[in-house]
């Protein structure tokens, strides 16, 4: 049965736990080929092994920096090759994404506060691993309401980014990127795995470019899951630094927008190197 725990695949996640397999060589280790071992490895994880395998990668980068390693030697220490392996397998921006999924935000400490962007006004939300929540609107009581509806069994707290040292340089990077300007933010991405694959995906697309939400779930291996790619970007929490607004529809019209096709309009625009629209420049005036 295709659900029933098969115990080669948790000698393949031990495999993986251990060494840098490549999916043939995981695959003879373990008696599976590489296409079933692929197959039931996302079924009983979540993730791909490639995917599982970039995680505990990660997890390994974040504990040496905690330690107090120099980023060099975390790099190395972590089993990236170099350090633009950590930039490849997205460490820089998905650097603090979470393996589990914690409904409501139950057990997060969570600090916001706002900021006027490019785009208008912002609410930038960080947990201690990096930012949780980027909320794009028109005022200060509609975008705290939408975060207490994101997280509502997290503990917020306002608070002055002036003031925060952790805090403020990640306002500072978010209000740069939100204006097109190039910035590394840690982001801790709060979701399911299969939500968290499809934010993945989008980090991956150029800036200037755009991908159909049939050539995400192609891309994810899964081409019938066009319509849970959308809910996926629909649920996006982190505006523009998981570029939901670079996924639109099969026949070229954009879609939808949680924060409004105008800004989905300008920041497509803006990428392309295009002046923004009328529209969009009246509403920032």
């Amino acid at each position: 049965m295709e659900n029933t725990p098969d115990p080669r695949l948790e000698r393949a996640r031990c495999l993986l736990d251990r060494d840098d397999m490549d999916l043939a060589g995981l695959g003879r280790a373990v008696g599976l080929s590489p296409s079933h071992l692929q197959r039931r490895f996302r079924a009983q994880y979540g993730l791909s092994p490639a995917e599982y395998r970039a995680q505990r990668r990660l997890q390994a980068f974040k504990r040496e920096l905690r330690a107090g390693s120099e980023v060099t030697r975390a790099v190395y220490e972590a089993g990236y090759g170099s350090p633009s392996r950590v930039y490849e397998d997205g460490a820089a921006r998905l650097g603090m994404a979470p393996l589990a999924y914690r409904r409501g935000g139950e057990g997060m400490e969570i600090r916001w506060s706002l900021v006027d962007t490019a785009l208008g006004l912002a609410l930038v939300a960080v947990t201690e691993r990096g930012v949780c929540a980027v909320l794009l609107g028109d005022s200060e009581g509609e975008l705290a309401a939408r975060l207490q509806a994101e997280f509502p069994r997290a503990r917020l707290q306002r608070v002055d980014a002036g003031r925060d040292e952790f805090l403020a340089p990640r306002v500072r990077a978010v209000a740069q990127a939100l204006a097109q300007r190039r910035a590394s933010v840690p982001v801790e991405l709060v979701g399911t795995a299969f939500q968290q694959r499809v934010w993945q995906a989008l980090m991956r697309i150029p800036p200037g470019q755009t991908r159909s939400y049939a050539e995400i779930a192609a891309e994810l291996g899964q081409p019938r899951a066009v319509r849970a790619v959308a809910r996926a970007c629909a649920g996006n929490r982190v505006a523009v630094l998981v570029p939901c607004h670079r996924v639109i529809r099969s026949d070229g019209s954009l879609g939808g927008y949680r924060w409004g096709l105008p800004r989905k309009r300008e920041l497509l625009a803006r990428e392309a190197g295009r002046e923004p629209t009328r529209e969009g420049a009246a509403r920032h005036a």
